[in-house]
């Protein structure tokens, strides 16, 4: 290692010019250079400049031979691509990179932004949770983002199905961002393109660390997790299977030293296993926005002023992308899937036959049918009071 070699314990400085950004980004895309590599790298040579002079060298030193670092035509490739999604790139310590996140020692050395970018610097609530969530659970998300948007905060998430799409489309008035597991260019899944679109035109963000263009692989998303769970003062986990990527970002919370929440649910639905251990194991019970703002007292002062400032109604309940009720002649595949829905928005826990309707966004004279044949089925139980459940 050169003699002069630079050491620091503080994070350099964000770039200033479009050179040293090509550096940062040359640096980072560089083959075996992760959040890790680069960071040590930026502390022992003083810039990426420096890091990518010294990196051929040390990669002789590790056993690497002929080793290359990224082409200045890869970047440049990848700079014209966010151009033309209207992304723009905040590197750490750029005033508009996420504080809470710039706290961490495994802060991303940049982010791609489409959006508002200022929101980034509003304090946030982190809200995750299942993908084949229950009505209750989508309720419980909505009702959670409502609440925690009209105090003051900024609701992130994963964009993922279920949980995550019902907190986005409740905070889309008061701001949201959207963590993408890919390139912040490639809506996934396709049928969030509209919400992901709306986010970036309704005040939030979606934000991303991969390069432009890349298709989300499941390896990507525990990097994902680890920044929404950056971005947030706290966590709420609001539906989570025992093994799930809404526990990997609770456990990614407490890591970072930051508030874990979790939405209690039926000890016989495996969709609220994970949140009856963390509650178990010490994160504090939800049963609304109000017990989380307990826990984040320092905006509960300026709380009813921002809501007056901003002159928000409540935004609507938004109903799960469902496809349109079949007809009353239906196909077997049709009454499958609608079985299917049914069933995914059914627990142990009762639930009124009207909202059951209301959250599939179908007519009841064709969701009737289904439920008797249910029913019949053994597959549901009818309580009093017009209430259904899973049988058990």
């Amino acid at each position: 290692m050169p003699d002069d070699s630079f050491s620091s314990t503080h994070p350099p400085l964000p770039p200033t010019t479009e050179d040293d950004r090509i550096s940062w980004l040359r640096l980072l895309r560089s083959r075996r250079v992760g959040v890790a590599t680069f960071w040590r790298l930026m502390a022992e040579h003083g810039s990426a400049q420096g890091a990518l002079l010294a990196l051929p060298e040390i990669a002789r030193a590790a056993g690497v031979e002929k080793y290359q670092i990224c082409p200045e035509a890869v970047v440049h490739a990848e700079l014209n691509a966010a151009r033309a999604a209207g992304a723009h790139m905040i590197c750490r310590g750029d005033i508009l990179y996420p504080p809470e996140l710039a706290a961490l020692e495994d802060a991303p050395p940049l982010l791609w932004a489409v959006g508002d970018a200022s929101v980034l610097s509003r304090p946030m609530v982190a809200l995750v949770g299942a993908r084949n969530a229950s009505s209750l659970g989508m309720r419980m998300a909505r009702g959670l983002a409502d609440g925690l948007g009209k105090a003051g905060y900024v609701v992130a998430s994963g964009l993922a199905r279920g949980i995550d799409t019902s907190a986005h489309k409740a905070a889309l008035g008061t701001g949201t961002v959207a963590v993408m597991g890919g390139g912040v260019d490639v809506l996934y899944p396709s049928e969030n393109t509209r919400l992901a679109e709306e986010i970036a035109t309704s005040g939030g963000a979606r934000l991303s660390e991969q390069p432009m263009g890349l298709q989300p692989l499941a390896r990507h998303f525990p990097m994902r997790n680890r920044i929404v769970s950056g971005l947030a003062r706290a966590t709420v986990v609001v539906e989570a299977a025992a093994r799930s990527g809404s526990l990997i970002t609770a456990r990614t919370a407490l890591d970072q030293g930051r508030e874990v929440l979790a939405v209690p649910g039926h000890p016989f639905d495996a969709r609220a296993s994970g949140c009856n251990m963390l509650i178990r194991d010490g994160a504090r019970l939800v049963r609304g926005a109000e017990d989380v703002l307990e826990l984040l007292p320092d905006l509960q002062e300026t709380a009813s002023a921002t809501q007056m400032a901003m002159d928000l109604p409540g935004p609507a309940v938004a109903t799960p992308d469902i496809p349109p009720a079949p007809p009353e002649t239906r196909s077997l595949a049709e009454t499958a899937a609608l079985h299917s829905q049914i069933l995914s928005r059914l627990g142990p826990s009762p639930l009124a036959e009207d909202q059951l309707i209301r959250d599939l966004g179908a007519p009841s004279r064709a969701v009737a049918p289904a439920l008797t044949d249910l029913e019949l089925d053994g597959r549901i139980r009818r309580q009093p009071g017009g209430l259904l459940s899973l049988a058990t």
